[in-house]
């Protein structure tokens, strides 16, 4: 029987007296035992990271450069044995697991980059006045203290990254939380930063039940928060805290729009197949996968046929196989959430295109026309293989028809006009709209986050950078302007 995977206590492996199983969703074997911090273990990472911050902030930009890079180096170096763990823990297609290995080797290099041209400084002159004669002002960026990063568990590792690399960038020393169904992959992260010369205590990996969390939440020594998960958690969270600084990443109801001008057939058939690919890619679960299509009424005819046929196209079954596009969701609990909300919507009078079919943790890839207003799936997150088909007339009724979720993460709007993508950035109350493609495309060096009850902040990593920092202003007297 093989040892516990230890997690990480102010940058030194540790175990405790408990452990947990992590198992893959698709055929339930084991994939690794982690184990459970004690109380005095959480104490003392805490209390490290609490004690190196005024080091650690003053650590010169070379040394966190230098770490970020060789994160760099080392994913690189074991990306096909990490993707392979993230499948296994997660149920992620391995080709989707490779790109989240890729895509975090890309955090780190911004983080890397970014830190290296970070806080350089803004002079402003204050002579403006009388009374600010021969007064310079001088604005730098500073931590704002330890970071407690909450990670979720669809992107294990590059949503990890995400709290990790700018912490590290900046100098703010970082605690973080992995998701209980996903932690090895963040357990990894800490091998390869205990290969740096990062100071003791500036990191930690913690694989704390989620009943611990709130008792960390509450901790005043950790003055920032950043939290990617559902959107109840998120915001009682930052109810729980309200003088923290909260970075919430949280759900999303993304829409895609194919608007009238989209009409030709190679246009239709793009559409039809992003779609199709990330309303279903990560099992549907990512906050911005397509869940609601909106067509207009001159093209509808022809793109719901080839969106059905495009959805069942794509290969479900073991992740493990190279050419599988959809796996299981992370738990048959999930699955079975799933399955109950396109019931209860088939029940109030929606048309079942296709899918519509559970096995174990994996649900087929579903699509829905005629969706009742007042059922789940038309209001709420499914975080699951599903998307809806609604007909609309013209440009102003599809852009209503996206703001009228209480979510705003990212939206999709395919669209030839330069002067509509132009209206639908101003029109549309979501944190990014994406032109000619689906919601989901997501860089991870741009600002990501959400309006409404999609969360407060941005990602992406010199805007994480600014969430974990604040701005201190030094005003010179008696120069020679």
């Amino acid at each position: 029987m093989t040892s516990p995977h230890a997690f990480w206590v102010a940058g030194r492996q540790a175990t405790g007296a408990d452990s947990f199983d992590v198992t893959n969703p698709y055929d339930g074997r084991l994939v690794g035992t982690v184990s459970v911090p004690t109380d005095a273990q959480v104490e003392e990472a805490v209390a490290a990271a609490h004690a190196v911050r005024d080091e650690f902030a003053a650590t010169p930009a070379h040394v966190r450069a230098a770490a970020l890079d060789h994160v760099v180096r080392r994913l690189t170096e074991r990306t096909e044995e990490i993707a392979q763990l993230i499948s296994a823990e997660n149920g992620k297609p391995i080709k989707w697991a490779r790109g989240e290995v890729g895509r975090a080797v890309s955090v780190f290099r911004f983080a890397a980059e970014e830190a290296r041209r970070f806080n350089g400084g803004e002079a402003q002159r204050l002579d403006t006045d009388l009374g600010g004669t021969g007064r310079l002002g001088l604005t730098r960026r500073f931590p704002r203290g330890a970071v407690l990063g909450i990670a979720p568990f669809n992107f294990p590792l590059n949503l990890s990254a995400h709290k990790v690399a700018p912490a590290i960038a900046v100098g703010a020393p970082i605690i973080l939380k992995p998701a209980p169904a996903t932690p090895i992959s963040s357990l990894i992260l800490g091998e390869l930063l205990a290969e740096t010369d990062l100071p003791a205590g500036s990191w930690s990996v913690l694989t704390v039940p989620n009943d611990k969390m709130p008792a960390l939440v509450q901790d005043e020594r950790l003055p920032v928060i950043s939290f990617t998960g559902s959107g109840p958690v998120g915001y009682a969270i930052m109810e729980s805290v309200p003088r923290k600084h909260c970075t919430l990443e949280l759900g999303g109801n993304g829409a895609a729009v194919v608007l009238g001008d989209y009409a030709s057939d190679e246009d239709l058939d793009w559409a039809a197949t992003r779609i199709a690919t990330f309303s279903n890619y990560q099992g549907g679960q990512s906050c911005i996968s397509v869940q609601r299509v909106i067509a207009d009424a001159s093209v509808y005819d022809r793109l719901v046929p080839k969106i059905v046929a495009a959805v069942e196209a794509l290969v479900t079954g073991d992740p493990a196989d190279a050419a599988t596009d959809v796996g299981p969701l992370v738990s048959e609990d999930a699955a079975q959430r799933v399955e109950s909300w396109v019931d209860e919507a088939v029940q109030g009078g929606a048309e079942l295109l296709t899918g519509g079919k559970r096995d174990g943790a994996t649900y087929a890839p579903t699509i829905l026309a005629s969706l009742p207003d007042d059922v789940k799936l038309s209001c709420e997150e499914v975080f699951g293989p599903v998307m809806s088909i609604q007909k609309v007339d013209g440009e102003a009724e599809a852009f209503a028809a996206v703001n009228s979720s209480k979510y705003g993460l990212q939206a999709g709007v395919f669209t030839h006009d330069l002067q509509t993508a132009f209206r639908a950035h101003r029109a549309l109350e979501v944190g990014g709209v994406i032109i000619g493609d689906v919601p989901s495309y997501r860089a991870d060096q741009m600002p990501y986050g959400g309006a409404k009850q999609s969360g407060v902040g941005r990602e992406g990593v010199r805007y994480a950078m600014d969430d974990y920092t604040y701005e201190r202003v030094l005003v010179l007297t008696g120069l020679a302007l």
